[in-house]
């Protein structure tokens, strides 16, 4: 052989050699990856859960089968809602976008009137300095707008003007009125629903003068921002629909980055409630409003074993929202509801809302008289969509499977569309704020705003504007102050129930003022104001009667008439609901101070709601959703105050003595 043809043969040898540790190389590299991949741990869980499957199909075909036919239909549910917000959105897209551009005009003209010479001189907003072919009717709003806000709206004449203005707010020097423990407070007020106004700093409250007291109201947060509120039905659908498939989209997303083991997550439940999903849902009810904030703020007073602690979390956020109407559209409303003439009808009259709510926001105005009032403006809109909001947002946490089965949310959501149309009836409201104002009359220290008939309708109620601080705001005041704060609402509960049988529902302690110089409680907030048929509260008032003589029987028996159960139920569902009735009732038994700081009512009951919720056979009486949200509300309320108080005499002056059987 050749030199030539040795080396060639040594090459080959040595490229051979040269493969074969690059293929070892490369396997081994591979191994590794395999033996630290997810996919692999995946690829293993499926073969068991299959194999799983199959054992257990061959021992129980009917029970897997039925199995198979709910996880399709439940996929091809999910999978319409999805499909059914992208349709939204693509149908609408053109009409929010007109819509948008119309919603921008007002801050791209204010913009552009900053950015002009002529924008800095009042006199350049005067009628006959404006092009007004080359305006638009929200930009001549918007101008309107500008040179009413941040003051007070004077319509008097000038040589009288200066004798009519608004007292000037100082600087707070009893900073007890206000505590700083925001976050205790928040947790408490959970467990109410309803409107709650935004806490202030205490530098930025008034000081009330010592010749004629300024009667002091609350300030939205810095934060608050003013936001459209969506009127139309187009309107408010597009956005459900945005938040269908922005919620499908949001779940799919997690679920994907959960199988690539990216950080997402492989449990339905847990990628429908994440963070991101989250944000949409508070971004869209802060949105609209109305009913569906409504319902977000109900379920976020749950407990966690009826709605997750994420969800609830998010509704959380939804209770606290603050944002408020653009001038504009304030402007529109009281154009529509009291006639272009109403602010000639106001001495004068705030653009910025002191408080804001899920259904409407409120004004301070002074009439011509210079009686103070608080003028409620209901958000366009809401009343007519209540129908259509609380069944969109309902249907869809239906469909993703957010209720446990025992919660009865069908009950639930019949209950709170008749009081929500209740809520934004104002009409009813004022002649029941004239209602309660006569029945509470006999009681000196409770007082009720007179109503201003000439500007109420059904979307905006005037009243007499009270003095007072919100009693969540009353935890720092002297123990005397604060004991006579329990001591009047509790006893204020039981006669609505047992004398006037006639009950405002909303436990939201914003609706509840004190003014400490008169010692008395201003009594605001009609709106969830309902009477109860005479029969049920005689039968509620044995009830409470066998909780307050320990007698267990006498509760499970009246508890069974009364429809509280069906006599079906297991002795832990028995023992349970007893058990829950027996805790309300010991302040009735217990014949002494009561202290209210130191119980753990609270914790007692959310550790009995999984048994109820797991075993409950049907709803309780629609009655009961209202009463015992307002019980609630008081059990919390004293045990912030931290107050000790002997509950008998008023159990025994009002429960036993006064009700007429």
């Amino acid at each position: 052989m050749s030199r030539s043809a040795q080396e060639a043969a040594a090459l080959l040898r040595g490229l051979r050699i040269l493969l074969e540790a690059c293929g070892r190389e490369h396997l081994a590299h591979g191994r590794h990856l395999w033996s630290n991949s997810s996919i692999r741990e995946l690829i293993a869980e499926n073969v068991a859960h299959t194999q799983q499957l199959v054992r257990s199909s061959s021992q129980n075909p009917t029970e897997e089968l039925k199995k198979l036919q709910q996880t399709v239909k439940e996929t091809g549910e999910r999978g319409y809602v999805v499909a059914k917000g992208i349709c939204s959105l693509l149908e609408t897209k053109i009409k929010m976008s007109r819509e948008e551009s119309a919603i921008s005009e007002p801050a791209q003209v204010s913009s552009i009137r900053k950015s002009t010479p002529t924008a800095q001189n009042p006199a350049s907003w005067d009628a006959a300095n404006l092009d007004i072919s080359s305006i638009t009717l929200q930009e001549f709003e918007e101008i309107l707008s500008r040179r009413n806000k941040d003051r007070s709206v004077s319509l008097r004449t000038p040589a009288t003007k200066s004798n009519q203005t608004m007292p000037k707010k100082e600087t707070s020097t009893n900073p007890g009125i206000i505590t700083q423990d925001t976050e205790y407070v928040n947790n408490v007020l959970r467990f109410v629903a309803g409107a709650k106004v935004e806490e202030q700093p205490p530098d930025a409250q008034p000081k009330k003068k010592s010749d004629q007291p300024a009667i002091e109201v609350p300030e939205l947060s810095k934060v608050a921002k003013q936001r459209k509120v969506p009127s139309s039905r187009i309107g408010r659908m597009a956005s459900f629909g945005g938040l269908f498939a922005g919620l499908g989209l949001g779940t799919l997303n997690e679920l994907t980055k959960g199988a690539l083991g990216l950080g997402g997550s492989t449990s339905m439940r847990e990628a429908l409630l994440s963070p991101a999903n989250a944000e949409r849902i508070v971004d869209t009810l802060c949105k609209v409003r109305g009913a569906a904030l409504k319902i977000g703020q109900i379920l976020s007073i749950q407990d966690s074993s009826v709605v997750s602690p994420q969800l609830a979390k998010a509704f959380e956020r939804v209770r606290q929202a603050a944002d408020y109407m653009p001038d504009w559209q304030v402007e529109r409303v009281m154009n529509t509801q009291l006639g272009a003439d109403w602010r000639q009808r106001l001495k004068s009259f705030e653009d910025k809302p002191f408080a804001a709510a899920s259904i409407g926001q409120v004004h301070r105005a002074t009439l011509s008289d210079g009686m103070d009032v608080a003028i409620k403006i209901q958000y366009p809109g809401v009343a007519q969509s209540i129908e259509s909001d609380i069944d969109n947002l309902v249907g869809m946490l239906k469909v993703w499977d957010v209720f446990p089965q025992g919660f009865f949310i069908d009950n639930v959501v019949r209950v709170a569309k008749r009081e929500l149309q209740w809520e934004v009836d104002y009409d009813r409201e004022a002649e029941y704020t004239e209602k309660f104002r006569e029945m509470i009359a006999p009681y000196p220290e409770y007082y009720v705003p007179r109503v201003v008939r000439d500007l109420t309708t059904s979307s905006v109620l005037t009243t007499e504007l009270v003095p007072g601080v919100p009693l969540d705001k009353c935890f720092d005041l002297s123990y005397e102050h604060r004991r006579h704060i329990a001591a009047s609402v509790l006893k204020l509960c039981l006669r609505e129930l047992f004398e006037i049988e006639c009950m405002q529902t909303d436990p939201n302690w914003s609706n509840f003022l004190y003014d400490a110089p008169s010692r008395r409680l201003m009594l605001i907030d009609f709106g969830s104001t309902r009477f109860y048929r005479h029969e049920f509260i005689r039968n509620y008032r044995r009830v409470i009667m066998s909780a307050a003589e320990n007698n267990r029987q006498g509760v499970l028996e009246m508890s069974r008439e009364m429809g509280f159960l069906t006599g079906y139920e297991t002795k832990q569902m028995e023992q349970a609901h007893v058990d829950a009735v027996m805790i309300l009732g010991e302040i009735f038994r217990y014949d002494g101070d009561f202290d209210f700081g130191r119980q753990n009512t609270t914790e007692r009951l959310a550790a009995l709601v999984p048994t109820m919720v797991a075993h409950r056979l049907c709803p309780p009486p629609e009655e009961i959703y209202s009463i015992h949200r307002k019980l609630s509300g008081i059990f919390l309320l004293c045990a912030r105050l931290n107050v000790r108080m002997n509950c008998v005499p008023f159990y025994k002056d009002i429960v036993l003595g006064k009700f007429k059987d």
